[in-house]
């Protein structure tokens, strides 16, 4: 697989987000199959491949190391601290520098490795002022802990006031052809910082691949986090489709798949951006691996962005809950 640059690493340009694995969309995969999925992500050139505390409460970096520990210096390991699973069903975000240095400390005892390459505060915390978070992460790189420090879902300017204290190696936020926030100032900050921009759920969360039902959405279970998706509801959804018969279009012309498409369609939008991509499906797994050979030119990519854009979605992003937890730019605050 192509490679991207990754901080000091060099890594697919199709990362593996291992969440699906463990929890988030339904039900998760038997044991003996997710194992399989991760030793064949690494028989495809994945290198890239994400994990994170609030997945399955620890399990899914436990199975991680698992599954594909025994060959750990064939991938970049990044994994997340500052969302953890709370009671009643909340999550619990937590920025404060002892929290963080515990919350390593325990990733790395279930990852079962003597240091993680990337790690990332999952959330900001609003009460702990970000250069106090980041000074936390900063000395688990001076113990060697952890090798970078990535930041996801936080704005242009926390970026910048991080930036200050400790390099931020990555940024991590959703994006795709119908979530385009960053590109309102997180896009271009990264790129003028020399940060990788990594892009998760760019298939967005399998609306793009063009496999996805009225009748597949109706049927969502509380355990499927779209279920609570304005996006996702059957009547946004609805008229969500009638979008993708022009991207089906362009994916004919290009000779590739939706998903593929949607795919290259992110690494087209920058040389600084990784996509991660996550799956439960070997099959899936392979098409999106191919998505780093599509090469898209100019004219697909601006066909694209008329047809699928934050006008022409139904729905916003989030509920408002889900959407008190991120601090990203917001396009009706930026017009």
């Amino acid at each position: 697989m192509k490679l991207r640059k990754l901080g000091p690493f060099d890594v697919s340009a199709i990362g593996l987000g291992c969440m699906n694995v463990s929890h988030a969309y339904g039900a998760a995969p038997d044991r003996e199959t997710s194992i399989k999925l991760l030793n064949e992500a690494l028989e495809l050139g994945y290198t890239h491949f994400d994990t994170a505390t609030m997945y399955g409460a620890g399990a899914n970096e436990i199975l991680v190391s698992e599954a594909i520990g025994h060959r750990r210096s064939e991938f970049t390991l990044a994994s997340k601290c500052g969302l953890y699973p709370g009671k009643d069903g909340l999550r619990d975000i937590d920025g404060d520098p002892e929290r963080i240095k515990r919350a390593c400390e325990e990733s790395l005892t279930r990852l079962k490795t003597d240091v993680i390459d990337l790690y990332y505060l999952h959330r900001l915390d609003r009460r702990v002022p970000i250069e106090d978070s980041v000074g936390a992460l900063a000395e688990l790189v001076a113990e060697g802990k952890i090798r970078t420090i990535g930041l996801s879902e936080v704005s242009a300017d926390t970026v910048r006031r991080a930036h200050t204290v400790h390099p931020v190696t990555a940024l991590q936020t959703e994006y795709s052809l119908w979530t385009r926030n960053p590109e309102i100032a997180v896009l271009e900050t990264c790129k003028a910082l020399g940060i990788t921009f990594v892009a998760f759920s760019p298939l967005a969360r399998g609306f793009l691949t063009g496999k996805l039902s009225i009748a597949d959405v109706s049927s969502f279970t509380p355990r499927d986090v779209r279920c609570s998706m304005p996006r996702f509801t059957p009547e946004n959804f609805a008229e969500n489709l009638k979008l993708l018969d022009g991207v089906r279009a362009v994916a004919e012309a290009v000779g590739c798949s939706m998903a593929e498409l949607a795919l290259a369609w992110v690494l087209a939008k920058g040389e600084h951006i990784v996509a991660i991509p996550g799956t439960k499906r070997s099959d899936h797994l392979a098409e999106n691996a191919r998505a780093a050979d599509v090469d898209i030119n100019a004219e697909h990519v601006a066909q694209l962005d008329a047809i699928i854009n934050e006008r022409t979605v139904v729905g916003p992003r989030y509920s408002a809950a889900q959407q008190a937890d991120v601090e990203t730019e917001e396009f009706a605050a930026a017009s």
